[in-house]
């Protein structure tokens, strides 16, 4: 008896749809429409059709929406493992050294405007 269940590919299916799903929610169409509720919002708070409290449930929803993934995080505790690791900051050294610099009298524009015939 082979079912589909049991087979290999089944559980990858299953893993890749609910990572699909958890991408269409927390990706671009998400965002686009945590963009459109805010401004709506916005809108009618701003014209006083809407009371400022529950205009700020909505703007704090949104945030809890899109940072669901930080904020499990931060919860569970993975935070320090996923934080990069500390490195000591790059230090450039020139190869060359610079060309002498002009000295402090000199203009580039001394004489430009004399007429030369």
């Amino acid at each position: 008896m082979n079912h589909a269940f049991a087979s290999p590919g089944a559980e990858s299916a299953l893993v890749s749809a609910i990572e699909w799903i958890n991408d269409l929610l927390l990706g671009s169409l998400a965002t686009g429409l945590c963009i459109l509720a805010v401004s709506l919002v916005g809108l009618l708070m701003l014209l006083g059709q809407m009371p400022i409290r529950q205009g700020m449930r909505v703007v704090l929803g949104c945030f809890v929406l899109l940072g669901a993934p930080v904020i499990a995080a931060g919860l569970a505790g993975a935070w320090q493992s996923a934080a990069p690791a500390a490195t000591e900051p790059m230090v450039f050294i020139p190869e060359e050294a610079r060309a002498p610099l002009p000295p402090a009298h000199y203009d580039p524009y001394a004489g430009a405007s004399l007429r030369r015939e």
